[in-house]
């Protein structure tokens, strides 16, 4: 199967899932997350049609989607990986949307990076739900102060949420806390759901899902 052929298959599976939820297709998003992937790789996606795709390293962006955004330049691009502080400015520079704003140090800091560049972009709260030690986000206690902080103090354009559910965990019920948090604050954004479970992503709300191997095949391996 063709990489074209692969993301109208997921692009029909997202419409599916959507209308079963007695959704509108258009209203869930696709982020195809191009990570690891090259430059004309992901230009046969970009030739398909497609203008939403997520990235997980600022450096590993800057080699590529520059470039790309010179023959593409409607594309939107999200940092759906963990940011620095010290990168902030690189990654608005880079980015449209971030979607991994997870303590308050990195929200000052893009508050200070977007006043000096003196320009807006968007954003998601990651939220930890499953409380994972090793993995980012700001946990389901602490996400209604980091919201206001970005929102309300900061005035960071704060679209929505964003989830990673623990692998062994019943990713419904980690759908379900993320859309909880959301509703409470006022926010309809809900970044949730990737290749394996973004159909159950959907029936929770999801309004963005984020899928790459379903698109692009098997990830290359990093060079050791």
């Amino acid at each position: 199967m063709t990489i074209e052929q692969s993301l109208r298959e997921v692009g029909g599976a997202v419409s599916a899932a959507a209308k079963a939820a007695d959704r509108q297709p258009e209203d869930v998003v696709l982020c195809a997350v191009s990570k690891m992937f090259e430059a004309p790789i992901i230009a046969e996606v970009l030739a398909a049609g497609h203008r939403v795709f997520g990235e997980n390293r600022v450096q590993e962006s800057a080699g590529k989607w520059p470039e790309l955004r010179k023959t593409y330049p409607d594309v939107s691009l999200h940092l759906i990986g963990p940011l620095q502080t010290n990168k902030c400015e690189d990654a608005i520079n880079l980015f449209d949307v971030i979607q991994t704003v997870d303590r308050p140090k990195l929200a000052r800091s893009l508050a200070k990076a977007e006043e000096k560049l003196g320009v807006k972009r968007r954003y998601y709260v990651q939220i930890n739900t499953g409380e994972e030690p090793q993995k980012a986000g700001a946990t389901p206690a602490e996400a209604d102060a980091l919201i206001t902080l970005c929102r309300d103090e900061l005035g960071l354009t704060v679209d929505g949420l964003m989830c990673i559910p623990p692998v062994d965990d019943e990713a419904v019920l980690h759908f379900g806390l993320l859309a909880q948090i959301a509703a409470r604050n006022g926010l309809s954004g809900l970044s949730m759901g990737m290749s394996g479970d973004f159909e159950t992503a959907i029936a929770c709300g999801a309004t963005l899902v984020r899928v790459g191997s379903a698109i692009f095949g098997d990830r290359p391996k990093p060079a050791v």
